[in-house]
């Protein structure tokens, strides 16, 4: 049950009524992040170009042990701005008026001040690790925020499942629900979100996305680049986590799941939820259908890159794998029987980022017709945004003799980039593009019997060569009627 939480000091309690046009305050505890500076700064520097935000206030916080201030605060700001050539002059004014707030976020009196230096309707970013956030959320929970606060979580939410729950309950003893939001920056990108608009507004795809027509579906984001300098955050990690469990989940769920009545928040999570809910590893089987591995010394994309357990910050016996795989069920009416294979990997031969649907083969094909061996494909890439379909036709020459072609449509990018969009449906009081908090906890029950077959020991870690296609037994690569119940 939410309770009312005691008023917030200072003029940030005076809030407007929800809905209207006025003055927001945006505060990015971690500002002084990766993650500030690479994807958040300036998907807001689009946003605020566009004009869609007037009135808004930056106020960027970080640790006292940093040496930030104003001044340096706002050439990263300005920098990150640059990238999208935000440069107009609403963007101007929030490079002008954006400050730094130096602060401990576990806190409570340092809370007090942040919060003191806020006006009008507050959005808080947590671009933090979780144990920070989970902290900070609870020192908030105990002074209170002024009523309509929105609280903007970046993923991983939480470590587990019982990490997650905690969370959230925390969260429920002094924001609402839909007030909550909990980033999935994926569900900003522009194809990702057609895949609404491909499923449900053309009727000659729909009636055959489900058991009896499907053989497998495949969501795949594989990448040329290496580490990155991100170690610190993704030797805890690992492509499971950072990648299955929170992305490649929910474009499943959206892949999955049945027609919502409309694409408001509450309907349209509440489809993405029933599917998670009945998402399972294939089998209940994580040590057959599961892999992990690591790279080893190569070059991709043309960059010699080190083993990934040489690079700068990891300790090599964590173990922490950089790519996954896991074949999943979805054990609904619609989908039962048709495997879902999830793969994640970095420092691969080439970028691969798409959503595979593959058709069954035609139940008897006419006798004569020849080269139909190749099924029929629906492909949704992530990058480059494209919808292609892959399917049989006769070719030249002998009009009995069947090619496979590739029928594309590219699509023009967003308006915004991801995280300008998510960051709209903040300021806007719109969650549609957040994930809900019981689906959160579904997304790590789903993958921890995986997670716990790799702590055992049961899979073993393999190695490949940075700048190779990855292990050699990929968990994609047999023919869909090999993937049965055993």
């Amino acid at each position: 049950m939410t309770t009312s939480p005691p008023s917030a000091p200072g003029p940030v309690a005076d809030l407007p009524a929800a809905g209207d046009r006025v003055s927001q305050t945006l505060l990015l505890l971690g500002g002084t992040g990766d993650l500030a500076a690479r994807l958040l700064l300036p998907g807001l520097g689009r946003l605020v170009d566009t004009g869609a935000q007037p009135g808004l206030t930056l106020i960027g916080s970080g640790s006292g042990t940093e040496d930030w201030d104003d001044e340096r605060w706002r050439r990263r700001v300005a920098d990150a701005f640059a990238t999208v050539g935000a440069d107009g002059p609403r963007a101007t004014e929030v490079v002008r008026t954006t400050r730094y707030v130096s602060a401990d976020v576990t806190r409570e009196e340092d809370l007090r001040r942040l919060l003191t230096d806020c006006r009008g309707r507050l959005v808080i970013f947590f671009a933090l690790p979780p144990m920070i956030t989970a902290r900070a959320a609870a020192a908030l929970a105990r002074i209170g925020l002024p009523p309509g606060t929105r609280l903007m979580l970046e993923k991983p939410f939480g470590t587990n499942a019982v990490s997650a729950r905690s969370l959230n309950g925390i969260l429920a003893r002094f924001v609402p629900e839909d007030q909550v939001h909990r980033i999935d920056h994926f569900l900003g990108k522009s194809t990702v979100m057609n895949i609404l608009g491909l499923r449900f507004a053309n009727r000659i795809f729909e009636p055959v996305l489900n058991s009896a027509h499907v053989a497998c579906v495949d969501v795949v984001f594989d990448e040329t680049l290496g580490l990155e300098g991100r170690a610190g955050y993704y030797d805890g990690a690992g492509a499971l986590v950072d990648m299955v469990q929170s992305h490649l989940l929910q474009v499943l769920a959206l892949i999955a799941m049945d027609a919502p009545p409309t694409l408001d928040a509450r309907d349209l999570r509440g489809r993405k939820a029933q599917v998670l809910r009945a998402t399972r590893v294939w089998d209940d089987d994580p040590v057959r259908w599961s892999r992990r591995a690591r790279y080893t010394a190569g070059e991709a994309a043309g960059r010699r890159l080190p083993a990934y357990a040489d690079e700068p910050g990891i300790d090599p016996n964590r173990e922490t794998e950089t790519l996954a795989e896991v074949v999943l069920a979805v054990d609904t009416w619609r989908w039962a029987g048709v495997p879902f294979r999830l793969r994640s990997g970095k420092a691969l031969a080439g970028k691969r980022e798409e959503a595979v649907v593959t058709f069954k083969q035609p139940p008897r094909v006419p006798t004569g017709l020849t080269g139909y061996e190749q099924p029929d494909r629906l492909r949704i890439g992530f990058g480059p945004d494209r919808l292609s379909l892959d399917v049989n036709i006769n070719g030249p020459g002998n009009p009995l003799e069947l090619d496979q072609v590739n029928l594309a449509a590219d699509f023009g990018p967003g308006e915004l980039p991801p995280y300008g969009e998510v960051l709209r449906g903040a300021f806007e009081g719109d969650p549609a593009l957040s994930v809900r908090g019981d689906t959160v906890e579904d997304s790590w029950r789903i993958v921890e019997p995986v997670l716990e077959a790799w702590r055992a020991g049961a899979v073993p870690l393999q190695e490949y060569p940075a700048g190779s296609h990855g292990p050699g037994d990929s968990l994609l690569t047999p023919a869909p009627g090999e993937l049965r119940r055993h």
